[in-house]
């Protein structure tokens, strides 16, 4: 097989290709026919589909020209040769899953696993192929790119993996939420009722969101308001994303404003050839998209997605009050390539949320104070740009974003008194606009030398209103009550060097300043990575990495002192990152990889003289005491992943994490932070069979096993807790508790029929099966007088039918 490729791209360079011409595609010869003589050959018996894609380079992202792209283990033998655009296109390859090969001379091989085939939609792939630092001494190939793990951004050295598009389709427990499918990787902790990403021991606020290059506000439905940083659900549907990448720990100089980790996403480009459809409808909504060229003959083309969602059908099997949510999102890229002005694109992302409770009108009802309660939120959070890239003829690129993002939360909440009269508790009325510039030059200066630098300019204005009783019983008290406009300026550069034909070495800076209160950080990042041998490879990396609070956090007022704006001084919280890593291709099918890290956090927020620390901070939007970055933090671990890529139609995945998160507070005393479960074990494992007429339907089951230690608690005071008839935890002990570890099943079972040009997909997904509850501590009983856990258990399933044309 690699002979036969060596010797395609040879006879590309000579113009000669089986008697076609380059831009034609590959196919197989019959016997006794002259080679000049190609004939197509067509599968009758099973419903086909267009292959159509992209060979770049990836250090300068330019088009390859000439490639080759094989569909492999096909039967005939099928493939095309890229055109002087680096194009191709792949017809009538029958349904089903494949694996894609890119190869040209000069270049290492790339595989693209697991390409899911349907009647319905043409399949878009972009293939990155890396230059060889040296030239060939033999003519046998071996394809290197086959790690789907690795990810897309060639300078991150460790702790990073590509999510593909295909995997948040298929992964039980995703439940088409790339937050939610991030749990399975190692190093990640999650919850059931809520998604946020927990990264090595580290709170869900520390983790950055970035769509097409720019950071956007948290794009969960009902966001920061359980857990700042969490949600329900991500607004990103799977009809939208590209594969993107996943980044942990010790991540490249391109990265500012990020302590635990990077999810940088990606969406794809819609289809110019020709407009396809989906419409989905299940227990939870409904959802819509469509793509296409603009006009026929055109090279621009769109691409959105739309839903809407209730889970008053799921109402029995949520927690209370749940059937009042209710959700809808809508996202879309237009895509404008030109011939000599480089490519457009318009990009967007909305989401709008609205829940509601009411209290219970029977006192003899009112167990807990939150029966009392009347809950009204609207939230609202939105991000677009403009982008556009261009060319040099040197081996460069620029690319320029102009961007808005949006998130805007109102929410009030009542109690009635003994006479059933509503009175204020609570208002939350905030809006923060970002106004965005991102700008970066890409130059390959050679096979061993790749350069990245660029300017990012966040200005971000603010209108933030929340006011909260401090106890029960008492008027609310003004938190804060501020708006103005202040920025973030970061800029960066960063190297990828191969130092040797084994040795690579990442190398970059990125700096940032705050304009609110003048603070900056100056931020080196380094990597090596050593090729062993032709399967495994070593790599070790630093970081030094920072990130913001949010701005209501700087603007509060002390409800002690009733001192304006206490902590508007408030620095970077920051964090060393150390990763070692050692990644081994066992086979061609099987990948394996280890990562001991170390995280030393410092300049933390934290109160003087006490137990309190940000690197615990879940859902305290109220917070309103005077700060000092005196607070350190301490993580360290190791993250195991063992994956098995589909093939004889079955997949596993294997991820263990054992780590210890710790903290130190104002009072200078180490302790476990809330995050420090200790242990994470996750287990998937899926089968596909192909069924029906000409076996073009596929049956799927997948499922995911995950096993995890608890969250860290505070003992309660139990007598203090009696006076005040509301829980009071004793905070001299904090997080010296843990709830009991978790057991969550997840499952998925798929039925896809493929008819000519259209497809129908029956679906169930059921996330956490096992009803297991999460625990969050401890609610007081006013029925009783007794103190009870505050168990949540979610178990959703969604049923639905999905047809695409």
């Amino acid at each position: 097989m690699y002979s036969r490729l060596i010797l395609i791209s040879l006879l590309i360079i000579s113009g000669q290709l089986f008697g076609q011409n380059p831009s034609q595609p590959l196919t197989g010869v019959a016997p006794g026919k002259s080679s000049n003589q190609p004939v197509v050959i067509k599968i009758e018996q099973k419903q086909t589909q267009t292959i159509r894609g992209t060979v770049i380079d990836q250090s300068s992202s330019g088009p390859v020209p000439y490639a080759t792209v094989v569909v492999l283990k096909s039967d005939p033998f099928i493939g095309a040769i890229t055109d002087s655009s680096g194009n191709f296109i792949i017809r009538n390859v029958p349904v089903g899953r494949w694996d894609i090969q890119a190869s040209f001379l000069g270049y290492q091989p790339a595989i693209v696993r697991e390409i899911i085939l349907i009647s319905a939609k043409e399949t878009f792939l972009t293939i990155l192929i890396k230059e060889r630092i040296t030239q060939l001494n033999e003519v046998i190939i071996k394809a290197s790119n086959v790690n789907k793990s690795q990810p897309l951004n060639s300078m991150a050295t460790v702790s990073a993996r590509m999510l593909s598009v295909e995997e948040s389709k298929r992964y039980a427990g995703g439940f088409d939420d790339p937050a939610r499918l991030a749990s399975s990787f190692a190093g990640v902790a999650s919850n059931t009722d809520q998604n946020g990403i927990i990264v090595r021991g580290n709170a869900p606020k520390s983790l950055q969101w970035k769509m097409e290059g720019i950071e956007i506000p948290n794009p969960s439905h009902f966001g920061d308001l359980s857990a700042i940083g969490g949600g329900t659900i991500t607004a990103l549907s799977t009809q939208m994303l590209d594969n993107s990448d996943f980044l942990t720990g010790a991540f490249p100089a391109e990265y500012n404003n990020a302590l635990s980790g990077v999810f940088d996403i990606a969406m794809r480009t819609g289809n110019n050839e020709k407009s396809e459809h989906s419409f989905q409808v299940g227990t939870v909504g409904i959802e819509a998209s469509s793509e296409g060229p603009f006009k026929k003959g055109g090279k621009s083309s769109y691409l959105f997605n739309y839903r809407y969602s209730t889970l008053a059908l799921l109402a029995p099997l949520l927690p209370e009050n749940a059937d009042g949510m209710k959700y809808q999102d809508l996202s879309f890229k237009l895509n404008f390539p030109t011939q000599k002005a480089g490519i457009f694109s318009v990009w967007g992302i909305g989401l709008a949320d609205k829940a509601s409770a009411d209290p219970k009108k029977d006192t003899t009802e009112w167990k807990y104070y939150d029966d009392k309660e009347q809950n009204d939120i609207k939230q609202n959070m939105g991000a677009a740009g403009v982008s556009h890239k261009y060319f040099f003829r040197n081996n460069s690129y620029i690319k320029t974003t102009l961007a808005a993002t949006e998130s805007n939360t109102n929410w009030d909440t009542q109690k009635l008194d003994e006479n059933l009269s509503l009175k204020p508790l609570s208002k939350i009325n905030n809006t923060n606009r970002n106004f965005v510039l991102s700008s970066y030059v890409n130059k390959k200066f050679n096979a061993r030398h790749t350069n990245k630098s660029g300017l990012l300019v966040t200005g971000m204005m603010y209108d933030l209103h929340l006011s909260n009783s401090p106890t029960q019983g008492l008027p609310p008290q003004e938190v804060v009550n501020a708006d103005g406009f202040s920025t973030l300026i970061s800029g960066y550069s960063s190297s990828s060097i191969n130092l040797t034909d084994k040795l690579l070495m990442n190398i970059g800076i990125n700096g940032q300043f705050f304009t609110l209160n003048n603070h900056y950080t100056v931020e080196p990042r380094l990597g090596f990575r050593q090729q062993l041998s032709e399967n495994q490879s070593i790599g070790l990396a630093y970081g030094l990495h920072s990130r913001l609070e949010k701005l209501n956090y700087y603007c509060n007022n002390s409800t002690l002192t009733g001192e304006k704006a206490v902590n508007k001084d408030l620095d970077f919280s920051k964090a060393h990152h150390f990763v070692l890593s050692y990644d081994w291709n066992v086979t061609e099918l099987i990948h394996a990889k280890i990562e001991p890290y170390y995280q030393q956090l410092f300049s933390v927020p934290v109160i003087a003289d006490s137990s309190f620390s940000f690197l615990n901070l879940q859902s305290d939007l109220f917070f309103a005491e005077k700060l000092q970055n005196t607070g350190e933090g301490r993580n360290y671990g190791i993250d195991i992943t063992l994956e098995k890529y589909m093939s004889k139609g079955y997949y596993y995945l294997f991820t263990a994490s054992v780590f210890n998160s710790e903290y130190k507070g104002g009072d200078n005393v180490w302790r476990s932070t809330r995050y420090n479960r200790n242990y994470v074990v996750n287990f998937l494992i899926g089968k596909e069979w192909e069924m029906g007429k000409n076996d073009q339907n596929v049956l799927s089951l997948n499922t995911r096993f995950s096993y995890q230690g608890g969250n860290r608690y505070s003992p309660v005071d139990e007598t203090a807790s009696h006076v005040a008839n509301e829980i009071v935890y004793d905070e001299t002990n904090a997080y010296s508790l843990q709830a009991q570890s978790s057991f969550n099943v997840h499952f998925t079972a798929s039925y896809k029929v493929n008819k000519k040009e259209s497809s129908r997909e029956f679906a169930l997904k059921i996330l956490n099966a096992t009803a297991q509850p999460d625990f969050y501590g401890y609610q007081y009983n006013l029925t009783s007088n007794k103190i009870e856990k505050d168990l949540v258990s979610v178990l959703i399933p969604n049923l639905s039918y999905k047809i695409e044309f």
